[in-house]
């Protein structure tokens, strides 16, 4: 019993299609890289997926029977539509546009931006813009708060993916103008006795937070920030002695590293998507980059 029609693979097509134009089996195969008996297999299953007889041996080589003959046109339409459907696929794949939502700490923008990083992705993907979503708190991307994290810290977060780019060291700094006022503090013990610059309640989950009630839990934080930026600031004016980032707390003339770097403090910093963006054609692109990039960014994050 003949099969119908939906049974066949459209794939098969191609081979009759090889025949039809090259006269033979073998050459068939030659043009599809395929052996001859490749060839011969798939036509004799169309064949037999149709109930009907596509070619007809002759000592000359091969040639479409009625049926076969009044097939070809349609068979031709096919190979067209799929020539087109790929050629549309990987136009689609070639141009890769859109908005890239990065979210990371304000001051690490500022040190991506003094680089020509941006400037090299945008050459090599001009429909595509990155926008930052500036925060020391941790963006929830599967959310849909942002796209991509540069993100140091804790992250258990199983519906993330990420490649390391480095470690996170933190220090402690004071002022030239806090040292001369107050004195210097040699040790972690020291803290105790020195005025403290630290998170304030939004960032109550921070690390920094967490080390600083543990080695000064008697002493009541002069200065509060929501940011790394705010810490700097307050550090910078006197107020205070202030955990910070190595690469932000050496970058800074006015700053002089009293402490550190702090083990307990140490993190990896991570580039970070979720599982289902990691693939969509943008956030690949930008993700891809930035790791073939990783060694020009790793000194703006770690020192």
């Amino acid at each position: 019993m003949a099969h119908t029609p939906q049974d066949f693979d459209w794939d098969d097509l191609k081979h009759l299609l090889a025949v039809a134009r090259h006269g033979s089996t073998l050459a068939a195969g030659r043009a599809l890289g395929l052996d001859q008996s490749t060839v011969q297999r798939r036509l004799t299953q169309l064949e037999k997926r149709f109930g009907l007889a596509l070619v007809q041996r002759e000592p000359s080589g091969y040639r479409l029977t009625e049926i076969g003959q009044a097939l070809l046109p349609h068979a031709e339409r096919v190979e067209e539509a799929v020539a087109q459907f790929r050629q549309q696929l990987a136009a689609a794949a070639a141009e890769v546009s859109g908005v890239i939502r990065v979210t990371c700490p304000e001051p690490i923008v500022y040190r991506i931006t003094q680089l020509d990083l941006l400037q090299r992705f945008n050459a090599r993907y001009p429909a595509l813009q990155v926008h930052f979503v500036m925060s020391d708190k941790y963006v929830d991307l599967a959310a849909g708060e942002a796209d991509v994290a540069l993100r140091s810290g804790d992250t258990d977060d199983g519906a993330l993916v990420g490649r390391k780019i480095g470690n996170s060291v933190w220090a402690v700094y004071a002022s030239t103008t806090y040292i001369e006022r107050h004195g210097r503090p040699h040790r972690v013990e020291d803290l105790a006795q020195h005025a403290l610059v630290g998170f304030d309640d939004t960032m109550a989950k921070h690390r920094i937070a967490a080390w600083l009630r543990t080695v000064a839990p008697a002493t009541s934080l002069v200065a509060r920030a929501n940011s790394v930026l705010g810490l700097i600031y307050s550090a910078k004016a006197g107020v205070g002695v202030a955990p910070l980032p190595m690469p932000l707390g050496d970058a800074e003339p006015d700053l002089v590293q009293v402490i550190g770097p702090v083990p307990e403090l140490t993190r990896i910093w991570r580039l970070l998507t979720t599982a289902e963006l990691r693939h969509t054609p943008r956030v690949a692109a930008f993700f891809d980059f930035i790791v073939e990039e990783i060694e020009t960014l790793r000194p703006i994050l770690t020192g």
